[in-house]
């Protein structure tokens, strides 16, 4: 019996542009992916960072070649942005968010992905429209 060469399907992937960088935030099951792509990893921020187009496309590349995950280049994260009051708490969302920033009334947060922003707003968070 011959062996399949077919991809398994994983999860898609939504890379997002902010200013000058591409970032994404997943959690691999494999330990094998997340070595392929430590170079990228901010163990600060828990996200993966890539600071050139030619980065991405190679960690893109890598996603979906390798390991089957399909990445979704997000250039305007305006869908997936959420925000809440200063006094909301703001753990659970923030675990599922790329990014955020404090403005004096408010936390506003990117989320990884449209599941991450309902769930989001089921905790109490709005859409931004900012």
């Amino acid at each position: 019996m011959q062996e399949s060469n077919i991809r398994k399907k994983h999860d898609i992937i939504n890379v997002f542009k902010l200013d000058k960088i591409y970032i994404f935030k997943h959690f691999f099951d494999d330990k094998e992916i997340f070595k392929d792509l430590v170079d990228f990893y901010n163990s600060e921020l828990f996200r993966f960072e890539m600071e050139s187009a030619g980065a991405r496309n190679k960690v893109m590349k890598t996603l979906y070649m390798k390991y089957g995950f399909d990445a979704n280049y997000v250039e305007n994260p305006a869908d997936y942005t959420v925000m809440i009051g200063k006094d909301q708490k703001y753990a659970q969302i923030l675990k599922d968010s790329v990014d955020f920033k404090e403005t004096k009334d408010a936390r506003i947060f990117i989320m990884k992905d449209l599941a991450a922003v309902e769930d989001a707003l089921s905790l109490g968070a709005k859409k931004n429209e900012s």
